[in-house]
């Protein structure tokens, strides 16, 4: 059977390595606020190291979003082609794609990768409880682990969950309505964090015409949120912490790259075009109001042209002007 002892030794390191840092440069090892920020801080810091690392990666990820929206037009043209034959269509487009050298899942590796930090650590703070006894276990000494084991998030342990037990709590010596109220709110906060991020990259690049990738555009946006909803009770306070600073991190990190790497037109034209799409032609904005530079201008009155006179008609009797009008003025002699 595959052993994962290798990544809960990688991520026991890491923790207790930027911890010894922090207490270093001065950081209180005991309660503030009722929060130990060393630990606190040792898993924002988990995060920083582990996105240093994929940071290739991520760029990559970056380079092959840029190649599959190069790509839409000529997969734009796949699909009118083959259309109704989903199976023909699939094989074009993936000799495409091996063609280009493009991957549409290239999308979803640096999250993959993540994975198994993200389980050594689930893993880790899971089995920080004061009678547990492989206390040295995976690098630990046994000061760390009753460190570890004791420090707290507002008084909530960072090993507690939303679905824990009274039992459970009782022997972390927490109160259940603490660690629920912080565990609640703190997956309140992943799943919003989740949900931006998604929609942060797909409000700037645009959504795929790829089928294949539209899904997993929308598996992101929607599906990963959702699960979190239910998930999160199982996920240790620690743990949460983790995901939160990861997606702020990306946030930030990918506001940076989108500015600096702008998406190709195409991409921003074709979402652009799917935005105005069904809602009729666009307005334009109305001048004037609270907010506008200057009053708009009435439109210019056309000038006023005098009626035309219709002439007589071929064969009418002249009308007499005397009769029944005014008489005309005398000459002066």
């Amino acid at each position: 059977m595959f052993s994962l002892d290798w990544i809960y030794y990688a991520i026991s390191w890491i923790l207790l390595t930027w911890h010894s840092a922090w207490d270093a440069i001065g950081v209180p090892v005991g309660a503030v606020i009722g929060t130990n920020w060393a630990w606190i801080l040792a898993i924002v810091f988990l995060v920083v190291t582990v996105r240093v690392i994929l940071f290739p990666v991520f760029v990559k990820q970056i380079k092959s979003q840029r190649a599959m929206q190069a790509l839409q037009p000529k997969v734009k043209e796949l699909q009118e082609k083959h259309k109704g034959d989903r199976e023909t269509l699939q094989k074009e487009m993936m000799e495409l794609y091996r063609k280009e050298k493009a991957n549409p899942l290239m999308g979803c590796l640096p999250m993959f990768l993540q994975i198994p930090v993200f389980l050594g650590l689930f893993h880790t703070l899971r089995r920080l409880s004061p009678d547990n006894q492989g206390k040295t276990l995976y690098g630990w000494t046994v000061d760390q682990f009753n460190s570890a084991s004791n420090a707290t998030l507002f008084t909530a342990p960072i090993s507690g969950k939303f679905g824990s037990t009274a039992d459970e709590l009782s022997r972390l010596g927490a109160s259940t309505g603490t660690v629920k109220v912080v565990a609640g709110i703190l997956v309140i906060i992943m799943i919003a964090t989740t949900y931006l991020t998604s929609r942060q990259m797909i409000l700037k690049t645009g959504w795929a015409e790829d089928p294949q990738q539209r899904m997993v555009q929308r598996l992101m946006l929607y599906g990963i949120p959702l699960s979190l909803l239910i998930s999160g009770a199982i996920f240790p306070i620690g743990v949460i912490i983790y995901w939160v600073t990861n997606n702020l991190f990306t946030l930030g990190q990918q506001q940076w790259v989108l500015r600096k790497f702008p998406p190709p037109p195409t991409a921003k034209s074709t979402s652009a075009a799917k935005s105005t799409s069904g809602k009729g032609p666009v307005q334009p904005a109305k001048a004037g109001g609270l907010f506008a530079r200057k009053a708009a201008q009435p439109p210019a009155k056309a000038p006023a042209v005098a009626p035309k006179v219709a002439g007589p008609k071929p064969g009418a009797k002249p009308v007499n002007p005397k009769k029944g009008g005014s008489k005309p003025a005398k000459r002066q002699g």
